[in-house]
């Protein structure tokens, strides 16, 4: 069971703040919010030697623990986020796979009950409008274009809580999809996309804000035709999501990201499914099987890279220890943009007073010690 901490001062850590870094810092939680100050008399818990980052926000996210958030039971979608809760994500959004629309649409009023209760905060519909000739892990019987009436019927199924519809905006229906999305708020994502990089910055234009994990399902940078991710990297508009696996980035790709998007527009996601933090062994994406070998999830037919087993802790790690990334950049990155993404900000992805007290602690080494979920351990870094 979490452990509730009413009143508290996390101290002697170094505490990542939208200002810097504070070395032995104190972050103050009273009731499930981070406070200013604290009482004389107020229990202190010493993390020195410690670090102290905001909450991790995974916008792009199948499953986890076994679990399908596609297909799975109530008790089953739980569990997945149990999984990365336990791993450092204190908000997650779960992400649909390609299926029937009567399925999809059915599926978003399930999900949207989870989401009224607090336990996600929002639908990412990846698929089916998406192009069969960068289709990744969909089935691709299933495809079909992305008619303006077809989106608006999992809008509506989703009752206010779609944050996100990702889209191969090429195809027809594309552009008067991107400028639906926008005109409901929903964020616009370019993805599994075969488009030019005209048709990109046309995208853009309409209203698209997002680049659905940059560089995987999409023609590759070209120096005749540089394609969409030069357009996706140049516009300031736009946030790029990054699967800082090791599997689907070299660290040179997501140096690129970083270096000609900066910080602020970049968000870690995992993109992870059902094996993450559970293990090799056969599992399914949607109506797709799908087989996981040394972390590693592919599809059995055709081998294409079928998600991904990660959790935001270990990308984490890799960003600062593998790719040298500094801290602060690292925590833009998988909390404060994606935040701001969810129109959250207010109350989530950085430590300040008055936000949900969402944490994580990191030993010396980056490892994770500790989950703070509004006031609650999720993992206690002195109980463990």
């Amino acid at each position: 069971m979490a452990a509730r901490a009413t009143a508290t001062v996390l101290a002697g850590a170094r505490v990542v703040l939208p200002t810097g870094i504070v070395d032995r810092g104190r972050v103050v939680v009273d009731g499930g919010r981070i406070a200013g100050a604290a009482e004389d008399d107020t229990p202190v818990t010493d993390l020195s030697g410690h670090w102290i980052v905001p909450g991790f926000v995974d916008l792009h996210n199948h499953g986890g623990g076994g679990a399908s958030f596609t297909s799975g039971t109530a008790e089953e979608v739980l569990t997945g986020v149990e999984t990365h809760r336990r791993h450092g994500t204190t908000t997650l959004v779960a992400s649909t796979v390609t299926g029937e629309m009567d399925f999809l649409a059915h599926r978003a009023g399930f999900l949207s009950e989870l989401v009224e209760q607090g336990d996600l905060a929002g639908i990412h519909f990846e698929g089916p409008f998406i192009s069969p000739c960068r289709k990744g892990a969909h089935s691709e019987a299933l495809l079909r274009d992305p008619d303006p009436a077809d989106v608006r019927k999992l809008l509506d199924a989703a009752r206010g809580t779609a944050k996100m519809v990702t889209l191969a905006t090429e195809l027809p229906g594309g552009l008067d999809s991107v400028r639906l999305l926008a005109e409901h708020g929903v964020i616009a994502a370019v993805g599994h996309t075969d488009a030019t990089y005209e048709q990109t910055v046309e995208a853009i234009d309409a209203g698209a804000t997002v680049a659905t994990h940059l560089f995987n399902a999409m023609p590759p940078l070209g120096h005749r035709a540089p394609g969409p991710i030069a357009a996706l990297l140049e516009d300031e508009r736009v946030t790029v999501e990054l699967i800082n696996d090791g599997v689907h980035l070299h660290p040179a790709a997501l140096e690129l990201a970083f270096h000609r998007a900066g910080a602020g527009r970049v968000a870690f996601i995992t993109d992870a499914m059902d094996a993450a933090g559970f293990g090799d062994g056969r599992y399914r994406l949607g109506p797709l099987d799908v087989e996981v070998t040394d972390g590693v999830a592919r599809l059995v037919e055709g081998g294409s890279i079928a998600g991904s087993t990660l959790t935001l802790d270990t990308a984490f790690r890799r960003a600062v220890t593998v790719d040298r990334l500094p801290v602060e950049d690292v925590v833009e990155a998988i909390a404060a943009n994606p935040a701001r993404l969810l129109g959250a900000y207010d109350r989530i992805g950085s430590l300040e007073p008055g936000k949900d007290a969402d944490l994580v602690v990191l030993d010396a080494d980056f490892g994770l010690k500790g989950v703070m979920r509004k006031g609650e351990w999720v993992v206690d870094p002195v109980a463990g």
